[in-house]
């Protein structure tokens, strides 16, 4: 299973507003529209981080880097990516006359966060600290942003940085959480063979058995990511009746 690991940096929109305070944006004030500066990806495993941005490239040549890798992945692994950076991706490809890329799975981490841990704060900064997987590369702020929009070199370089190690970041911070995945894409359905769903080793062992209302399934640990999992065909228990609730 190919996996992508990707991450967006995008300029805001511009718009008039006459104040700073509960302000309605009609859709007549929006000067411009958001759109990708950058966007930093590997594969998971291989160490090479790619790279583009409109520093030197037009919008279109930027945007065909990340298609033709999304076009290759079967799953790409994201934080806040299904609600920002794959919307935007395709917003992005839609405008720019492109087809859509082939069909992937998603997984957002910060879903997973969400879902498994109570941590004070869901941010990646403070989730991969809280983890010591890491943490972002400091920068000037939103500064930084309306200097890379001016084309200040500087700027860009700190930017491309930015943009790269949170891409580091989501990769150590799905190693950690990954056993915690319930709903994580089935390696077994790619690669055809006995093995761990969740990170696709062929070392694991038998753990007791995994009850569902009406059956009882062979569970497993990964020896390797420590995730559990169960087999898809129920476990025989001789042909005794077995009373069920009405309406089961």
């Amino acid at each position: 299973m190919k996996t992508l690991l990707l991450d967006i940096e995008t300029a805001p929109n511009l718009a008039y507003v006459w104040g700073l305070f509960k302000q309605d944006i009609n859709i007549d004030r929006i000067v411009a529209s958001g759109h990708v500066l950058c966007w930093s990806a590997k594969w998971y495993g291989e160490e090479k981080i790619h790279f583009a941005s409109i520093q030197h490239r037009k919008p279109a040549s930027m945007l065909s880097g990340i298609h033709r890798l999304l076009d290759k992945a079967d799953m790409v692994v994201h934080y806040n990516g299904k609600s920002f950076d794959i919307p935007t991706l395709n917003k992005e490809f839609v405008a720019n006359q492109m087809q859509p890329p082939s069909p992937y799975k998603q997984l957002d981490l910060l879903q997973i966060v969400r879902a498994e841990f109570r941590f004070p704060s869901n941010k990646l900064d403070y989730v991969a600290q809280a983890l010591e997987v890491g943490k972002k590369v400091r920068h000037p702020g939103f500064e930084m942003w309306v200097k890379c929009m001016a084309g200040d070199g500087e700027a860009w370089q700190q930017m491309e940085q930015y943009n790269r190690q949170d891409t580091l970041l989501l990769e150590r911070l799905y190693d950690r959480v990954q056993p915690w995945i319930r709903s994580h894409p089935n390696h077994g359905a790619f690669e055809g063979a006995p093995m761990c769903p969740k990170c696709g080793s062929e070392d694991f062992q038998r753990r007791g058995y995994a009850y569902t209302t009406m059956m009882r399934y062979p569970r497993y640990q990964c020896n390797n990511c420590h995730g559990w999992f169960r087999g898809n065909k129920a476990d025989k228990r001789g042909d005794e009746e077995r009373m069920t609730n009405i309406g089961a």
